[in-house]
């Protein structure tokens, strides 16, 4: 039989089910948000034997399946958990093993699978709650369900289960799960936010979470269900635990106050081993003795922190442990720090790459890349111990996910810095909070490598001892006071606020008055800590490692990528072989140059600028001569871009053949004077040469061939006058009255177009034979490429009665780019022209 519960939070609805699915399980439930659902069961293993604790396992997956997808790669099939299962397993386990009953031994197993994903809302959310409502409905001694809710912080308002894209511009990242009493564990990331911020966000998330834990009560009681009564075994007797606490009470707390880690434990051993070397071989109880041993600790713990108001290495409640930071230890990483609190120390180094060396992460929701990465190794020889080193445990990525997300808030922008930063911090030894000393060694290595981080970042650990209602708040907690006492509460942030949290308390009654007294003392302790950490290294550094590989960034119009790239990766693949540079192109058309050399990088730049380069009115290019017509030049300026230098703009001078010039392969420096809305670039050689400030016309004076003179023609076409003088060479005939004047004078215009485009005819006298004359063809079908012509400058027309040049030709200099200086005639010829009009003759020759 099915059984369902709806609970509203936030904007969404969360829906719990059981009896349907997974029925042979202790118990089981579906957790649905949106189209997101996951399946958690609940077994345990009644005839396993009890060992010393508690051997709760706790695995979650999510199948790609689940959001309609295929894995990649060679295996379609899922591998080894990912970080973001691992992780969900944690926040899973570490509010319910607390809760289970005292003496309660016996292996447990929860596992939650991913069977739908709308991409939107989380499922890990889903699994810590679906964890709970299962062992709420099994009969498994559990009896105290508990909540959770993901809080978020969208311009000043709490939002209660956002969705992804609500998470994406949030400032709060917050996960809240309690029982209906207390809160038992937070879980958060935050952008430099105020204790009290944080503080009203916690409280809010657990009065929104308490509806989930009274819909399990519900329908606990709706399915008629029944719980085991636990009562935990007798592990040792009353009068033998009295026994051993007199005999061994007063040297045993003397022990405890032994300065340092190991010193300390060999005390309490040497009183422990006093005691049951009394005892016979064969008693049973010397196995009992160390039970008994646990609890007078945790016993002593509270008495000397709550009555004197110290602890066991002789700190107040609020201090924080020794002091010690160096950076730069290592020469060859781009970045390093040593930090030392106390007896607990962290190495990082900080190395620099470019995208390809992001990790890449498959999940449902489809691939990502992770350009900042947090590995925290915690080696065995860190608390004296032997172990096989293998993978990294859960505790080493939990711990490293921590402290990765209270770096990510201080990071720059992928704009200002591209690079791909890896931080590896290594436990070199610990006792206390090595994640936050991961998170102040792994700043300062930051700082050391040239991040141009917005602030450091330093993390404290805080403790909690309860008798009663009576408390003690601890800074900077050591093993042995995470250990025994009530909560660990890590805060890590800059001096503007918070950026992580983690908090596992394992009592009730947790209020907002120890909460918000544990941020405050959080916060002055991490003050401390940044102004010793200050006193190393202040701001990042200037000058980045030798040996770290520097990136340009540059901008490319996107559709020039392909210009970049080249056919099939030809191009791109040619300048990393000539340079040596390391070059990544991204989609939106930022392109990345990776090169230890920067002289190498500017090369690569230089090249990939010329191919993507667009060409600008008035600028100066160097080119290659491509193409050589009759009538000009085609020069290639950039890549794939070329423009036609007309003829008559290779000099300032006329030129008579091109060939005398210009020839294919020459490299040669011209100016875009024009680029027509088709996109065809007009360039000029002799704009260079004119814009050189050395350049004088007296220079060029006498150069090229002489200008083609035809006769003078009237200022009236359509008016009578007399007869037009014969065209000169090339020239255009004069204009005079008559038909036949007309006919040679356009004779003579025609075939000073035909010079003016389709190149120059030799000096030479022309005989017109009717009235369209044809001047000698320079080359086979010369006349038909060609098609009008410019006029030369300057010349004049006659008026319409044959008489004297009268204003000048509307085709003059200045729409044709001819420059004044150089007039087109030759002196004598303009000599000749202003002696005045002449009627029915030849015109001028030159």
């Amino acid at each position: 039989m099915k059984f369902t519960k709806d609970i509203p939070i936030g904007n969404g609805t969360i829906t719990l089910e059981s009896g349907r699915l997974a029925r042979q399980a202790n118990g089981s439930c579906t957790v649905q948000l949106g189209e997101t659902i996951v399946l958690t069961t609940a077994c345990m293993a009644p005839d396993s034997t009890p060992r010393g604790f508690l051997p709760l396992t706790v695995d979650y997956r999510e199948y790609t399946s689940a959001a309609g997808r295929i894995p990649g790669g060679f295996f379609k099939r899922e591998g080894r958990p990912s970080e973001k299962e691992i992780i969900t397993c944690r926040l899973t386990d570490r509010p319910l093993r607390p809760l289970f009953p005292s003496g309660y031994f016996y292996e447990t197993q929860i596992i939650s699978l991913v069977l739908s994903a709308d991409q939107e809302n989380d499922p890990d959310i889903l699994a810590i709650n679906g964890a709970s409502t299962a062992l709420v409905l099994s009969d498994i001694p559990f009896y105290h369900p508990v909540g959770a809710v993901r809080v978020g912080l969208i311009d000043d308002e709490i939002v209660f289960n956002p969705t992804g894209a609500e998470r994406d511009v949030s400032d709060l990242d917050l996960i809240v799960v309690g029982t209906e009493d207390a809160v038992t564990m937070v879980e958060a990331a935050a952008n430099q936010l105020d204790e009290s911020v944080i503080l009203d966000c916690i409280f809010a998330g657990h009065q929104e979470l308490q509806k989930i834990v009274r819909a399990q009560q519900e329908l606990f009681r709706e399915m008629d269900l029944e719980k085991p009564d636990w009562e935990a075994p007798e592990a040792y007797s009353p009068e033998f635990r009295a026994e051993v606490e007199n005999a061994i009470w007063d040297d045993f707390t003397t022990a405890l106050n032994t300065p340092g880690k190991f010193e300390r434990r060999d005390a309490v051993k040497a009183v422990v081993k006093g005691f049951t070397d009394r005892l016979p071989e064969d008693d049973e109880r010397r196995a009992q003795v160390g039970k008994i041993v646990s609890e007078l600790e945790d016993k002593a713990l509270r008495e000397i922190v709550m009555k004197q108001g110290k602890r066991f290495d002789n700190r107040a409640t609020d201090e924080v442990r020794a002091l010690d930071t160096e950076t730069g230890l290592l020469p060859r990483v781009h970045g390093s720090a040593l930090f030392t609190r106390g007896e607990t120390q962290a190495l990082a180094s900080v190395t620099l790459g470019t995208r390809r060396d992001a990790q890449i992460i498959e999940e449902y929701e489809g691939e990502t890349h992770q350009k900042f990465l947090l590995h925290y190794n915690f080696p065995p020889f860190s608390v004296g111990e032997v172990r096989f080193l293998r993978g990294s445990s859960r505790r080493e990525i939990g711990h490293g996910v921590l402290a990765r997300r209270a770096l990510i808030p201080v990071l720059p922008h992928e704009d200002d810095f591209p690079y791909t930063v890896r931080v590896v911090s290594e436990i070199l030894e610990s006792n206390g909070s090595s994640s936050m000393a991961t998170v102040c060694s792994g700043s300062l290595a930051l700082f050391d490598a040239g991040v141009p981080m917005l602030a450091p970042v330093a993390g404290v650990a805080m403790g909690l001892v309860k008798d009663g209602d009576d408390f003690a708040v601890l800074t900077d907690i050591a093993g042995q006071e995470d250990h025994h006492g009530d909560m660990d509460f890590k805060v890590a942030g800059t001096r503007g606020g918070i950026t992580a949290l983690q908090m596992d308390i394992k009592i009730t009654g947790v209020t907002r008055e120890i909460m918000g007294q544990a941020l405050t003392q959080a916060r002055a302790g991490r003050l401390h800590i940044l102004d010793h950490m200050a006193s190393e290294i202040e701001e990042p550094r200037e000058e980045m490692s030798d040996y770290a590989p520097r990136l340009h960034v540059m901008m490319v119009a996107r559709d020039r990528i392909r210009d970049v790239i080249g056919p099939g990766g030809k191009t791109i693949r040619g300048i990393t072989e000539e340079t040596g540079c390391q070059i990544d192109i991204e989609d939106d058309g930022r392109v990345v140059v990776a090169s230890p050399n920067s002289t190498a990088a500017d090369r690569a730049i230089a090249m990939i600028e010329r191919l993507t380069e667009v060409p600008e009115v008035d600028k100066v290019y160097t080119g290659q001569v491509r193409r050589v017509e009759p009538f000009g030049a085609f020069v290639e300026i950039l890549s794939g871009t070329d423009g036609l230098v007309h003829i008559s703009e290779l000099a300032p001078y006329r030129v008579g053949e091109i060939g005398d010039l210009v020839t294919e392969g020459d490299e040669m420096t011209v100016k875009v004077i024009d680029i027509d809305p088709s996109g065809k670039v007009r360039l000029s050689r002799k704009a260079v040469i004119m814009d050189d400030p050395d350049f004088d016309p007296k220079d060029y004076e006498g150069m090229g061939v002489p200008a083609p003179v035809g006769g003078d023609r009237g200022r009236d076409r359509r008016g009578p006058g007399g007869r037009g003088g014969r065209g000169g060479p090339g020239g255009r005939g004069g204009r005079g009255g008559g038909r036949e004047a007309r006919h040679r004078g356009r004779a003579g215009e025609h075939l000073h177009r035909t010079e003016g485009q389709g190149g120059v005819a030799e000096d030479q006298p022309t005989d017109l034979q009717g009235p369209f004359r044809e001047r000698p063809r320079r080359g086979p079908g010369h006349l038909a490429r060609v098609r009008g012509g410019e006029m030369a400058a300057g010349q004049g027309r006659q008026s319409s009665t044959g008489g004297a040049a009268g204003a000048p030709s509307a085709h003059d200099h200045r729409r044709h780019h001819l420059p004044a200086p150089f007039p087109r005639r030759l002196p004598e010829v303009q000599q000749r022209h202003r002696a005045g009009p002449r009627r029915g003759g030849a015109g001028p020759l030159s």
